[in-house]
């Protein structure tokens, strides 16, 4: 016996220093390994970084794992060479038990991009076991009536190796009465039989003592041992017998405690107790075989007991045994083979053999997430496993093989819809009814920027009083973005454009990060009433994408010009303004009339006159509105000839601006009525006659404009009206400020005492083109009293203009037919 372990641990050693026998192939696409059983660890078995096409320098880049589908990590990849070497101990025969083909399937995961490759390694047996028998000591009671040619069935040894390795032959010990056969069963399979040879005779030998030697086929050859003690019986000599060798029976795994499984009958040629048999199971019964079947004693009748499953053992072979009653007991032995017939009770099982990875929402039909696969225990088609993925999801299964499965996109993906998917899937087999499991994947997209930041409006209006302190706050404009991280961060800009031929960026900054926009300096509503500020805000993706917004800036008017006196004439006269009057002059009489104008607008504008101080009071009167000075009484003989007004020019503004105009009026004799003469049919003169006719087709040709102004936007109107509810123009108080992206405004007040129509021509940021027709209610004639060019040009410079053209005695020009083109 040590010579023999010597010989094996020799050859052993001699198959390390010749580096073990290795084969790989590829079948169907697989790449097999056969490698022997037992080998150190640390031992390689082949380069599967090269088999599976990566280079030397690509190894690392991959990361290369492998993982067993047997659950124990019998081998790992070495991360620097890509080799597959063994990790653990490998014993075939717990691996296969008595299988004759041992093959480890193994899976090999490379990541990026994410590849699964079935890698299977054929474990190749070694004879490193020795046969052996269950008893080491078989006893074996026979009448000496035996009859020559009796057969007594011994114990088989068992031998975990397969193959050649296995047990190949039997040997007994030299006697005179046994000689040893083979009988083969089922399977090929070749059990050991004692056959007498020579009749018994127990009062020469009443007892045997035989050896029985099993061998197996390995080099060198490996045995076991059991000894056979043989008593000789006398008298009873008919022994049991059943009317078959072999019961087969099939039995569905999930038979309920207590079915009957089958009947065994056998029967004795001798009378009275020789001839009582009872039943049992063989004396060699495995302990799990006893716990799951039962056998009654007198019938013969083999019961279920414990529960089957046939993923743990398709069939079961035992052995029962026929005793009778006779001295000595004779026996009869029969086999009983009892098949596990397979029911669907194993749901399948979806192994998740890759961690999903996060999924760029633009990314294409047919990217890799997650690798799975997926096994059912059952058996035909019980164990055919069928895999769906909820309807409308973007994702599917590509089967690659052996039931196992890449998920891949197969839909449009978008983060800003879900940025989380909880993918179920379903594994239902094929048996009926069916068996279903359902495993949850979670799998994250991530972002990429494929949406502009956008504002709460298009365009915003924003109302700002003139003179506001430089630095102050206009508006906040605010932008969104749904996308997430660096490509939902916003900033704010405006866009270059120009106010006045001047940049917008004088006039206003943003903060780039919250889109406040800050002024840079006062505004003048009496230089620019409106601009317009356009701010783009963009996000810090890549490449960044951005949206623009208009900011509607309207200057609001506050009351800070005082009213301007254009007549009588400051720039010629001063403040004092010389005027004649006769001493015949009714109660009535006009003797004047001062004129201001404000620069203001609106309320602001609005300008009343009050007499504040004269040298008689009771002689004059002002009118509130319109700043006629008139007597109120007939002059008296008493009445100073020089006589002084200080009228008093106010605006309706908050808080009140005013200023004052002085008056010196003569009182003379014989004077005639200059100006009532110019309310006869008399003829004007020259020169007035001139203004006269600038004036009335001034006039003609403001009315003409706004006429064919009207018009058109009227015709504009009702086309666009067709499409939209929107209206084309509104009539509005002067303060108000609609439709400011209009080319051509129209403003039209009636209210309060000075009626004026203004008109703005041009685009909305320019204030080239703007006339005001200025209209007093309270005046017995209409009188122009102002045309106003809207732009940067210096009022006190329009004024002078107007001064120099008038003649020195009276600026204004009354007449009916101009009165009646204004109203």
């Amino acid at each position: 016996m040590t010579k023999r372990m010597g010989y094996r641990d020799w050859t052993l050693h001699a198959l390390w220093w010749h580096h073990f026998f290795l084969l790989w192939s590829t079948i169907d696409g697989q790449t097999r390994y056969t490698i022997p059983e037992e080998l150190k660890q640390g031992s390689v078995v082949g380069n599967v970084a090269k088999d599976v096409g990566l280079g030397l320098s690509e190894i690392s880049d991959h990361k290369l794992s492998v993982a067993s589908v047997a659950g124990k990590q019998y081998f790992t990849v070495d991360a620097g060479k890509g080799e597959l070497v063994v990790n653990d101990r490998i014993d075939r025969e717990a691996l296969c038990g008595q299988s004759v083909s041992c093959v480890l399937p193994l899976q090999v995961v490379v990541e990026d991009p994410l590849q699964l490759h079935r890698i299977e390694v054929e474990i190749r047996d070694i004879n490193d076991n020795s046969p052996s028998f269950l008893t080491k000591e078989l006893s074996l009671k026979i009448a000496e009536s035996a009859a020559v040619g009796t057969r007594f069935p011994l114990e088989s040894a068992e031998d975990p190796d397969v193959g050649s390795n296995s047990i190949k032959s039997y040997t007994l010990s030299k006697n005179e009465c046994f000689v040893l056969k083979m009988k083969e069963v089922e399977n090929g399979k070749t059990v050991p039989e004692l056959i007498l040879e020579k009749s018994l005779d127990r009062e020469k030998k009443a007892v045997y003592q035989l050896l029985l030697t099993a061998l197996d086929g390995g080099n060198p050859v490996m045995s076991g041992t059991s000894q056979i003690i043989i008593n000789v019986l006398d008298i009873n000599d008919n022994f049991p017998v059943f009317d078959k060798n072999v019961y087969k029976v099939s039995l569905e795994e999930n038979s309920a405690k207590g079915t009957f499984v089958i009947q065994t009958k056998a029967t004795d040629a001798d009378e009275g107790p020789n001839g009582d048999v009872e039943f049992s199971f063989g004396a060699r019964t495995p302990d799990t075989v006893l716990s799951i079947f039962d056998i009654n004693s007198l019938t013969g009748e083999i019961y279920l007991k414990g529960e089957l499953d046939y993923e743990s053992a398709t069939s079961y072979t035992i052995e029962v045994t026929a005793k009778d009653r006779g001295t000595p007991v004779m026996e009869g032995h029969c086999r009983v083979q009892i098949d596990v017939a397979d029911v669907n009770d194993n749901a399948p099982d979806i192994v998740l053999a890759s961690k999903p990875k996060p999924v760029r929402e633009n990314a294409p039909a047919g990217t890799v997430v997650a690798l799975i696969s997926v096994t059912d225990l059952d058996s035909g088609d019980n164990g055919k496993v069928t895999l769906q993925l909820p309807k409308g999801s973007p994702f599917s299964l590509k089967p690659s093989f052996s039931n196992n499965y890449a998920l891949v996109t197969s839909g449009v993906l978008d983060r800003e819809r879900f940025s989380d998917y909880n993918i179920e899937i379903t594994a239902t087999d094929s048996a009926s009814p069916p068996l279903t499991t359902k495993k949850t994947i979670p799998v994250r997209i991530t972002d990429v920027n494929d949406n502009p930041p956008l504002f709460s409006q298009p365009s915003y209006s924003v109302y700002l009083k003139e003179n506001c302190v430089p630095g102050s706050i206009l508006y906040s404009v605010s932008a969104t973005d749904i996308d997430f991280g660096e490509n939902a961060k916003i900033s704010y800009s405006i866009l270059d454009s120009k106010v006045q031929d001047v940049s917008v960026s004088s006039y206003v900054y943003i903060n780039s990060d919250n889109g406040s926009i800050y002024s840079m300096h006062s505004f003048d509503y009496e230089k620019l009433k409106v601009f317009q500020i356009r701010v783009q805000a963009k996000d810090q993706g890549s490449p960044s994408l951005s949206s623009n917004a208009t900011v509607n800036v309207f200057i609001l008017d506050l009351n800070d010009n005082a009213p301007t006196v254009i007549y009588p004439s400051s720039a010629v006269l001063g403040s004092l303004s010389h005027q004649r009057m006769p001493r015949s002059a009714k109660p009535g009489h006009l003797v004047t009339k001062v004129t201001a104008v404000d620069a203001d607008s609106g309320h602001n504008a609005w300008i009343s006159y009050k007499l504040k101080q004269a040298t008689d009071a009771s002689l004059f009167t002002v009118s509130l509105y319109t700043g006629e000075v008139r007597t109120k009484r007939a002059v008296y003989e008493q009445d100073d000839s020089s006589q002084s007004l200080i009228i008093e020019i106010s605006d309706d503004g908050e808080p009140v601006q005013s200023s004052t105009v002085t008056v010196s009026i003569l009182l003379e004799d014989g004077l005639h009525e200059p100006i009532l003469d110019l309310r006869k049919k008399s003829e004007p003169n020259k020169k007035s006659g001139r203004i006269t006719l600038y004036l009335i087709l001034s006039l003609a040709a403001v009315s003409v404009l706004s006429l064919v102004t009207f018009l058109i936007l009227a015709v504009r109107c009702i086309r666009s009206s067709r499409g939209s509810d929107s209206c084309c123009m509104r009539r509005s108080d002067f303060d108000d400020y609609k439709n400011p992206n209009r080319n051509l405004q129209i403003q039209l007040n009636s209210d309060g005492p000075i009626k004026y129509v203004e008109v703005l021509g041009g685009d909305m940021m320019s204030q080239s083109q703007s006339f005001r027709s200025c209209l007093s209610p309270m005046s017995e004639y209409s009188d122009f009293t102002f045309v106003k060019p809207s732009s940067t040009t210096d009022f006190k410079d329009m004024m002078n203009v107007l001064d120099a053209s008038l003649p020195d005695s009276t600026w204004t020009f009354e007449s009916q037919q101009v009165s009646r083109s204004i109203k």
